[in-house]
């Protein structure tokens, strides 16, 4: 029987994802999309609990103790009786459908504006629906996903699973218990070992051999290996970048709070703020200008990110196409750093009166804790994933000793060590983006941030939560040796054919802690980027092109 206090931990739980989602939401989108975009914020409110679910579910299944032997029958006070196995399927058949199917729809049909921008404006033309339209980019992305992911299960799901053989008879060897018969059994029933057992054992020993056991994986267990594998190359970069950007960022938050200014410090970050948004006029009229030329030539425009297929995609990626979006990208960074320049200007003059003095000082006390955080990962991954046998314990300790008086803690341990590497994540893609213009910025602002980037970051998230939950189920292996998910991934994903090499290699995990390293070199040391000069460079470019 299920353990009533896990039913309402799981009820609890996801109110208070369902709240958060919504107060989320509510608090960061943009005004232009209050009473539109009613199918897209539909995706992100599950989105965002499927993702916080993802990670709340191995707490739960640590408490839950499936794994024990003696749940089974003989030994269920420790076991909390959910079918945990069924959560995880659900988990990992969600997952690839909001990824794949959901996101990229809900993307098409927003970004599609009834027609106009993927079909043109150009007189003729006949817009087609936002259906229609995201239905055939749609169809794009489930033909190349849908034929790898074929591809790779028909040929990949098979799991070399390695085991210890030892041969014996047990004919002539007795077992007395002590128990009385009425009694649920346990292991102190069974009797002391004699000389006769001592020596059964001895001769078994000699007999010990290593084999491997070919286990077909089922579908639900494939979708979580293929999602892991391809969520770590994201995880892995932007979770390392996040380890020392997210604490770092927001003590500077405190240290650089709004202070009053005086007239002549007014006066100069006025004028610096005119001559920026001057700037950016003028390349926004340069860009303009380049535009309407390729039109007037002929050249086909190229498409953005999510869209294109056909002469759209070979458009986009040809010498014109990726200048044109590099310049693009380079554009709205410059501008993404002007609104936040003008947003501490504003705070630290006009509305200086109006600015909650408490902000800093909460990000001073989350950026310490941090810290706290990121060098517990970092400290555990050295000492406790990276050699083959950990050198201590560490957090598993840590986690073991809670269980001794109050098993909570260790549980919600769990959780939040777990959340805090996904919100590293979410910061180390925006960190990624702000310094190295690849793809396009998707900052989360109050009150400003459009359904695109809420869809941006969601699929991000979720790409990210499976890696997560991997990771954390292997440093955390002693805590977690019980867990479902433990089974699944430590052993049928974690020796599955082509998947094997990477995790007993550890590759992912040595360029985590590479990235972290670096990156906290590159903000120590580096001098902090003259956001004016981004501008008057692309300015420039942009008029020797003309």
């Amino acid at each position: 029987m299920a353990d009533w206090f896990l039913i309402v931990s799981i009820v609890v739980a996801f109110f208070l994802l369902c709240v958060v989602a919504v107060y989320f939401l509510v608090h960061y989108q943009h005004p232009d999309d209050k009473n539109d975009a009613y199918l897209p914020k539909l995706t992100v409110l599950i989105g965002f609990v499927l993702s916080g679910a993802t990670v709340l579910l191995l707490p739960l299944d640590v408490a839950n103790n499936e794994g024990y032997s003696g749940c089974d029958g003989y030994d269920t006070a420790v076991c909390g009786g959910l079918n945990m196995l069924l959560f995880w399927n659900i988990i990992y058949l969600t997952i690839p459908i909001f990824i794949f199917l959901l996101i990229p729809f809900m993307t098409f049909y927003y970004e599609a504006d009834d027609g106009l921008l993927m079909a043109g404006t150009s007189v003729g033309v006949t817009p087609n629906s936002r259906i229609a339209e995201a239905i055939k980019y749609e169809a794009g992305v489930v033909l190349i996903f849908g034929t790898i992911f074929l591809v790779m299960y028909f040929t990949l799901a098979e799991s070399a699973v390695p085991v210890v053989e030892y041969r014996g008879s047990i004919e002539g060897v007795g077992v007395s218990t002590t128990g009385n018969t009425g009694l649920p059994f346990q292991t102190s029933f069974l009797g002391v070992l004699t000389e006769t057992d001592v020596t059964y054992i001895d001769a078994v020993q000699t007999t010990k051999s290593s084999q491997t056991i070919s286990v077909d994986v089922t579908l639900m267990t494939f979708f979580a290996a293929f999602m892991t594998f391809l969520g770590w190359f994201f995880f892995a970069i932007f979770g390392g970048i996040g380890l020392a950007a997210l604490p770092l960022d927001l003590i500077l938050g405190f240290l650089h709070r709004p202070k009053h200014m005086d007239a002549v410090e007014f006066a100069e970050a006025q004028v610096n703020i005119r001559s920026r948004v001057n700037e950016l006029v003028d390349v926004g009229e340069l860009m303009k200008i380049q535009r309407e030329e390729r039109k007037l030539s002929g050249a086909s425009a190229p498409r953005g990110l999510f869209g294109g297929l056909g002469k759209g995609v070979a458009a986009s990626f040809s010498k014109t196409g990726r200048e044109e979006r590099s310049n693009l990208l380079e554009f709205k960074k410059a501008v993404y750093l002007l609104e936040t320049d003008v947003e501490e200007f504003q705070n630290c003059s006009s509305h200086y009166n109006e600015y909650n003095p408490l902000i800093p000082y909460f990000s001073l006390v989350f950026g310490v804790l941090g810290v706290v955080l990121s060098l517990a990962w970092v400290i555990q991954i050295c000492i406790g994933v990276l050699p083959n046998e950990p050198l201590t314990p560490f957090l598993n300790g840590y986690l073991r000793w809670f269980d001794t008086f109050f098993p909570l803690f260790g549980v919600l341990s769990v959780a939040i060590l777990s959340l805090y590497l996904l919100l590293c994540a979410l910061k180390g893609a925006f960190k990624f983006g702000l310094n190295f213009v690849i793809f396009q910025l998707h900052p989360m602002a109050v009150g400003k941030t459009y359904m695109s980037s809420f869809l941006f970051n969601i699929a991000l998230v979720l790409l990210c939560a499976l890696p997560v939950v991997q990771f954390t189920t292997t440093a955390f292996s002693d805590y977690a040796r019980f867990t479902t998910v433990g089974q699944v991934f430590g052993i049928q994903i974690r020796y599955m054919k082509f998947f094997a090499w990477f995790w007993e290699s550890k590759m992912f995990v040595y360029i985590l802690v590479i990235v972290t390293g670096l990156t906290t070199l590159y903000l120590s040391c580096c001098k902090k980027e003259d956001r004016s000069k981004s501008s008057i460079y692309l300015r420039d470019r942009l008029r020797n092109r003309t």
